[in-house]
Formats: C-alpha cells, structure tokens, sequence
C-alpha cells in the first residue's frame, strides 16, 4: 500500500510544483500591478505639490479690493454676472459691492452669494436731491466702502484698492499691472472723454500730462477706471474721501487723488500708459417699452 501511495505521489509531484510556481508568477504581477497604478498617480503627485506651491506663493500677493458701487436698474444683473466672470479669475481678490439702497436687496444678495467672488456687500443710500442730472454720482457709495477698508484693515494688510464701475469691461492683464502699486497707479482708459481712449503722457517713467478730449485743465484727468491706489495709503489719509459739495461731475477723480498724492508721484503702468486694458464700455439700456403695453408673465423670474 505504501509503495503504491509513492508511486501516485512521485508521479502527480511535477503537477504540483507546475501548480506553484504558475501560483507564485500570478501573485508576482498582482503585485506590481499597484506599483504601476503608483507611478501612474506620480505626475498628479508632482501637480498637487505644485498646487500648493503656487497657492503659497499666491497667497503672498497683495489683496486686490475692488470697489463697485451699484444701484437697482433693468441691467444690474447681467452687468454684475460679466464683472464676476472676471474678477473670478483673480488670485487674491476681494470684491466691496456697494448699493445704493437703503437696505441689501434680494437680488444682489443672491447674486453675491452664488458668484465665486470673495466679497463684502455694504449699502448706503444716496438722498435723491443729489440723483439729479449732472451731480457726480457713486460718492456715498464709495466712501462707505473706503470707511469698511479702514475699519477692518491695519497696517498689517497689504493690497490695493481699485474703484471698479459695473458698467466697465476688465482685461485681466489690468490686476496684474495694479498689483504692484506702491502708491498711486495710472494707466488708459478706453471709450471716455469723447474719444476712443484717455490717457496719462509718460516722459522719462514721469506722468508729464494727459491725453484726453475733456477738461485738461484737471490737476489729473482720468476716469475713475484710470488708477489704483495702494491700501496703506488710503489708510495713512483717513479723511480722504470722495467729496459731494463743491465737486463738479467728472471731477471727482481728481478732487479725491489731490488728497493723496501729486502728478509728479504718480507710477506709469501699462507699458508706460500705452495699453488699454480697461474700457468704459457701459451695457446698452434695453427697450422695455412693450412691458407696459402687455400682460405681465404669470412667473416671477428675476432678469
């Protein structure tokens, strides 16, 4: 009996070894399979350190605060959606929206809400002796705005403050040049004064004058998209501001950066004031005249 069980054994023992040694290849590439999958994750790897890295050294940029004042209009939506789709695009930014309401309406506060943009909504509401035609208009707004970055700024904070108009199309390339401000900045702007753009006159890396089709006599003719001003210098002047009494319309620019600085301190940007990268392009108003002539939708929908 015990010769026969050898007999078997010795036969069926090449099976068995071809059985372990097939057993011990399969678990071999189970094996390096997930080193593969590994190497395969590696490049995503190196892409997040990258991330990271980046965020880093994003996160030791200058914050850019742009100011927007903005008023209840068939158009403020859809002017708002166009400034968020860029100003979300723009490392460190945070957007002052400002109403001019007597409280935050429904709408922007949605709109703010949902739009990606790290923001402050503030409202303030401008009396409506002074919404009359040719009185400068934005004044309380942006000075609100100007009072919430002292209140909540110091001298610890780095950035720049930009005054941002809702009706004005924004190249990207304009952050970037306004992020460095070390006082006042300058640059074009296009569409304003009656002409297809306004500019400083840059001699020697010196604003020397201006070329525009409006009052040149302004100690600085620029529209209120034609500069930025950085944040430690709207703090060391506390009681700059916009002014109401005394200010002609298209003079407040001028009657606010006087308060601040000089022509002669003024920093050329956009390749020493030769690049539009800001236009006053300002939405069309809509022909809305068949709203009242026919029956109103039976769904609320907001426009």
């Amino acid at each position: 009996m015990k010769s026969v069980f050898l007999s078997r054994f010795f036969i069926l023992l090449p099976w068995i070894l071809i059985v372990i040694i097939m057993i011990d290849i399969d678990s071999k590439r189970a094996i390096r399979s997930p080193a593969a999958g590994r190497h395969s994750r590696a490049p995503q790897a190196v892409r997040s350190g990258a991330s990271t890295q980046g965020n880093r050294n994003q996160s030791a940029l200058p914050m850019i605060y742009a100011i927007t004042p903005t008023y209840t209009r068939p158009v403020q939506k859809a002017e708002l959606t166009r400034l968020a789709h860029a100003f979300r695009q723009v490392p460190r930014f945070h957007w002052i929206v400002v109403e001019d309401s007597t409280v935050r309406t429904e709408l922007v506060a949605r709109f703010l809400a949902g739009c990606k943009v790290p923001f402050t909504h503030l409202h303030v509401f401008t009396h409506r002796r002074f919404k009359r035609a040719g009185m400068p208009r934005a004044t309380e707004q942006r000075n609100a705005a100007l009072a919430w970055l002292r209140h909540h700024r110091s001298r610890r904070d780095s950035g720049v403050v930009f005054f941002a108009d809702d009706d004005n199309t924004y190249s990207l390339e304009l952050f970037e040049e306004m992020r460095s401000t070390q006082g006042v900045s300058v640059w074009p702007v296009g569409f304003v004064g009656g002409r297809a753009y306004e500019r400083p006159l840059v001699s020697g890396g010196k604003v020397v004058g201006w070329y525009t089709g409006w009052r040149p006599d302004r100690p600085f003719a620029t529209d209120m998209a034609g500069f930025a001003v950085n944040l430690q210098v709207i703090l060391a002047n506390p009681r700059a501001q916009f002014k109401r009494g005394g200010s002609q319309p298209g003079m407040q620019e001028s009657d606010f950066l006087k308060q601040i600085t000089k022509v002669s301190e003024l920093e050329p940007k956009a390749n020493n004031c030769t690049r539009v990268l800001v236009w006053h392009t300002r939405t069309e108003k809509p022909h809305l005249a068949n709203e009242a002539k026919h029956r109103k939708d039976s769904v609320l929908i907001e426009v």
